[in-house]
């Protein structure tokens, strides 16, 4: 998760009024409630652990203020109005202003009491457009705003409904570090919902999952396994993943993987080879045996409880 500067931005630029200061403005002026809630959004909003950031942009100098930390203002700022007018925001064609109203939807959704109120005005929808459309801030945070939405159970399908898993895969396959950490969180709390695992797979989700685990240098491999172990469920993950080539991937990590992630390898080889001959006869060729029987005697009780499974069907 990136949070960008606060909305009380400090400008020292040669024009007495910053292109920044310009765009809220527009913003606020449809809004008389953001006009009241600015200074208490960026004081509540954005963590004292954010450093003063200088940065040096068209010969002008922004200077951006860490200001306090304050927990509880999240729910009052939330009471007093703010959700619906930062919700416009989001809905904004100015990339800039886009990622603020993202970045504020996402700081009051980690106050529990507020994730409702935020999906029942309307914030799923302007949220997966950001996701699609926004600055790689505004993705990454989208992702994680629609992470926290997805907390609440019927939420899942409303979020899946509204179109967010294709960008949230593409961003697990084209985003940066920080943005495949974030889609392939969003995509596993969502993927616990049969009709979004279908929807992950159909969107291509199994292509990136392969490769991430294949990498095993990636600090990748557990969490998008994890995601995995989720979709090999429903039938078409299952082919998907053959499809794909990730059987000798599962094979490798079994082998040579840290003992986290044999566990979760087996417990993937097992749902794949639970209703299929064809996929344990293709296990076995993968020369998957050797390491079974090594894990059978080295390792950690439950995952020896997953390789007697995985060796009698």
């Amino acid at each position: 998760m990136t949070i960008p500067p606060p909305l009380s931005v400090i400008a020292t630029a040669t024009d007495p009024e910053s292109s920044q200061r310009r765009r809220l403005r527009a913003a606020a002026s449809s809004s008389p409630a953001l006009l009241t809630i600015q200074m208490r959004l960026s004081l509540s909003l954005f963590p004292a652990s954010s450093p003063t950031i200088s940065m040096n942009r068209s010969r002008r100098r922004w200077k951006y203020v860490s200001l306090p930390k304050q927990p509880d203002n999240r729910i009052k700022i939330a009471r007093a109005g703010a959700i619906k007018p930062l919700i416009s925001i989001i809905s904004s064609n100015d990339p800039q202003l886009q990622e603020y109203g993202v970045t504020a939807i996402l700081n009051l959704s980690l106050c529990d009491e507020n994730k409702e109120e935020i999906a029942y005005s309307g914030a799923i929808k302007p949220l997966v457009r950001a996701l699609r459309v926004g600055t790689s801030t505004a993705r990454e945070n989208a992702a994680c705003a629609l992470l926290r939405l997805s907390q609440i159970d019927e939420n899942k399908i409303a979020i899946g409904r509204s179109g967010a898993i294709p960008p949230l895969v593409s961003l697990l396959e084209h985003g940066n570090f920080r943005g495949k950490k974030d889609a392939c969180t969003a995509l596993y709390s969502l993927c616990s919902v049969k009709e979004n695992k279908i929807k992950a797979v159909q969107a291509g989700i199994m292509k990136p999952l392969v490769e991430m685990m294949a990498d095993l240098g990636s600090n990748m491999v557990d969490k998008s396994a994890f995601v995995l172990s989720l979709l090999v469920s429903v039938a078409e993950a299952r082919a998907a993943l053959v499809e794909e080539g990730g059987i000798p991937v599962l094979v490798e990590i079994v082998e040579v993987g840290t003992q986290r992630q044999k566990e979760i390898a087996v417990a993937i080889l097992l749902q794949l080879c639970e209703d299929c001959l064809a996929y344990r006869t293709m296990v076995a060729r993968e020369g998957a045996i050797p390491p079974l029987v090594a894990l059978s005697q080295t390792g950690t009780s439950r995952a020896k409880q997953k390789v007697k499974k995985s060796s009698h069907p």
